[in-house]
């Protein structure tokens, strides 16, 4: 790859750098029935598929990207990365 090459493949990724994606951090899953779920108020408790302290994952775009655990940052809920999880190939692919 030559100096232009990789000057044009560098304007193309200053291009993406804007892009605005979603980004999720889950903690667990449950199911309820409605009737649950309307009965939930404040101080409710609602118990997750994982243990306290258990790895979250971190979703872009609905995609799994990444687990971690949670940290405390300035008052403020984040999550420190510990895992990159392998893209999944689709069928055919």
């Amino acid at each position: 790859m030559n100096d232009t090459n990789v000057s044009e493949g560098n304007a193309n990724l200053d291009m993406l750098l804007d892009v605005s994606m979603q980004v999720t951090v889950e903690l667990g899953r449950t199911r309820m029935l409605l009737k649950q779920v309307l009965e939930l108020q404040q101080g409710s408790v609602v118990e997750l598929d994982r243990l306290a302290g258990e790895a979250v994952d971190l979703f872009v775009n609905e995609r799994l990207l990444a687990r971690g655990e949670v940290v405390v940052v300035d008052d403020k809920f984040g999550i420190r990365i510990t895992e990159l999880v392998a893209p999944q190939k689709k069928n055919g692919s």
